[in-house]
């Protein structure tokens, strides 16, 4: 866990509650009051002058590179609220090193760690509000990161956006869990992006998950690509199996997302 630093904490002793019903909370968006944004250019080649902004829609050509040919990632992580009203951040350095290992399979530059923390705090302070009282939810954090630039061509983008905005959520998972083995559609395939957060990897599971909801279904189980009969993770989120006093779960060699 990270914690904020002792002028952070005085923010956190001041800050209001937005006006929500917390026990109501499911994983889905609330609209805070701000967002991070940091521009790349083929200028500067690097990232620099990232600011605050207003929480609201942007603006992108046409041909960028996210629009027409999917190069972008996202992060997901948390700030929690402690019964003193400090605030927690858990591993935001180890959501940073797992960007920068998508990025680099992407073709993509990335913040640096320093970067990509910094983003994350500020983001948190500036919606201190919406962050949910302690035991009642927590506020979630969600980097972007996007190919921004003008590109009609196949390869890589040649100016980037990082993006980072917040939205307070409950619990994601309510309930006894109703899982169901997809044997015809896979998850990811060796040598694709399964082992990486990139924004393509999540649509193509979009019908066969609306089937088996409609089926009664919670989520899919999703099998190995190559024998089918190997587990390795469900829709949105790593697995693992409690049997007896053993935990076991699938090894992440590059078709699964290191959790």
């Amino acid at each position: 866990m990270t914690s904020l630093s002792k002028q952070e904490q005085v923010e956190w002793e001041k800050a209001e509650y937005a006006n929500v019903n917390w026990d109501e909370l499911g994983f889905a968006l609330t609209k805070t009051d701000y967002m991070y944004v940091m521009k790349f250019t083929e200028e500067e080649q690097m990232f620099c002058n990232g600011t605050l902004i207003r929480f609201g829609n942007i603006q992108m050509c046409p041909s960028s590179g996210i629009l027409n040919y999917g190069q972008g990632l996202f992060e997901g992580l948390k700030a929690y609220r402690k019964e003193d009203e400090g605030i927690l951040l858990f591993r935001p350095e180890e959501n940073a090193l797992r960007m920068k290992v998508g990025a680099d399979r992407m073709c993509m530059p990335s913040p640096t760690v320093d970067q990509f923390i910094d983003a994350v705090k500020k983001t948190v302070l500036a919606n201190k509000r919406w962050v949910p009282p302690h035991g009642r939810g927590s506020l979630y954090i969600r980097p972007l990161l996007m190919g921004t630039g003008r590109n009609l061509e196949v390869k890589p983008s040649s100016e980037y956006t990082f993006l980072v905005y917040a939205s307070p959520v409950g619990n994601g998972l309510k309930g006894v869990l109703n899982l169901m083995v997809e044997d015809n559609v896979h998850r990811a395939t060796p040598g694709g992006t399964g082992g990486i957060k990139a924004v393509t990897n999540y649509s193509p599971i979009y019908k066969p998950l609306t089937e088996a909801k409609a089926k009664g279904f919670s989520d899919l189980l999703y099998l190995d690509a190559l024998t089918g009969s190997n587990i390795e993770e469900c829709s949105g989120c790593n697995i693992f199996i409690l049997k007896g006093n053993v935990i076991s779960t699938p090894t992440t060699h590059g078709t699964i997302l290191p959790g």
